[in-house]
């Protein structure tokens, strides 16, 4: 059919659909740029018999465009991934208006990567701010005003490479019920990481996910950030340390904390690309024996000595309540 207009398109991917053939779906991408195949496509998703998950922009047309005659899809889609698709304010408007619609089914929006400016963000926060809003995890690249106005029940929050976000922590400008906090590439020192433990201190019963991986936390700043694993009320259930420059007693340290609250929680820690040596490795299976702990994941990849491995190894065979993932 040439040139079809939208209502022959619309019964055509109509009579396809009932027969369950969704071989079109693929073809229709190439002919985007007509009015009636953007209709069609809208029409095939919205009906498909799968319930639609991950809408990903860059498999259609990573543009603006693309975005707001797709936005029906976008609403009726779980997760929308929309990472440096060069959208602007124009594309948060539209955005707001869907996560405040009670018919939205959006739970994770990621944005990250593109220019919304502080008038994107204010007018993406009214969506948040809207009873309607089901979000659950929101990525950004700017952060702006969505600390102070964001769902209550906004769960994550990832800030990689994003120093304001940070910044919003230290003044505990952050909704009390998030539970996975992501602060990796935030060039976070021994001094910023103090203050963000005893931000973090202040209400950590919420928080299940830390992960402050690539930044340089120093002594002080990792013994108040495992100090905060001695509160009884922590029930965080995993901590990325990847690159962080932990040493041999950093690692005693966080022994020492974890050991003195039986009640701990975490199942996960990652220590990858960090010179805890021998020693280090020492402390951590020490850590291991206790009847208590309940590590279940140890990501590690620590300038390991073979004998200190083996050591390990030694200790290790007896724990099989266990599951060390990597050691090398």
């Amino acid at each position: 059919i040439e040139n079809p207009s939208p209502e022959k398109s619309i019964n055509l991917f109509h009579c396809l659909n009932e027969l369950n053939d969704h071989s079109l779906v693929q073809e229709v991408q190439t002919y985007l740029n007509r009015k009636a195949q953007w209709s069609a496509l809208v029409f095939v998703l919205l009906n498909s018999e799968e319930e639609l998950g991950d809408f990903d922009l860059s498999k259609y047309h990573a543009s603006e465009d693309c975005l707001l005659k797709l936005l029906p899809v976008v609403r009726a889609s779980k997760n929308a991934v929309l990472p440096e698709c060069n959208l602007t304010e124009k594309s948060c408007v539209s955005l707001a208006s869907a996560l405040s619609s009670n018919s939205s089914c959006l739970r994770e929006l990621n944005l990250r990567g593109n220019k919304l400016q502080d008038l994107g963000v204010k007018l993406l926060s009214a969506g948040l701010a809207s009873p309607h809003c089901k979000l659950e995890i929101l990525r950004v690249m700017v952060w702006g005003c969505f600390a102070a106005s964001g769902p209550e029940q906004l769960a994550v929050i990832d800030g990689t490479r994003n120093s304001s976000v940070y910044q919003k922590i230290l003044n505990k400008n952050v909704q009390p019920s998030v539970h996975n906090l992501k602060l990796g590439h935030c060039g976070i020192t021994e001094e910023g990481c103090v203050a963000l433990a005893k931000a973090l201190t202040s209400n950590p019963s919420h928080l299940r996910e830390l992960n402050l991986n690539n930044n340089n936390p120093g002594e002080s700043g990792l013994k108040e950030l495992f100090d905060l694993l001695k509160d009884p009320h922590c029930k965080l259930e995993t901590l990325q340390l990847c690159n962080c420059c932990i040493r041999e007693q950093d690692c005693a340290a966080l022994g020492k904390a974890l050991k003195s609250n039986p009640s701990s929680t975490l199942k996960n820690l990652n220590f990858s690309w960090n010179k805890i040596g021998d020693l280090g490795l020492k402390f951590l299976s020490d850590l291991l024996e206790e009847p208590h702990c309940k590590i279940q994941e140890l990501l590690e990849c620590c300038s390991i000595t073979e004998e200190g491995f083996m050591d390990f190894v030694f200790v290790y065979s007896d724990l099989d309540k266990h599951a060390i993932l990597d050691i090398l």
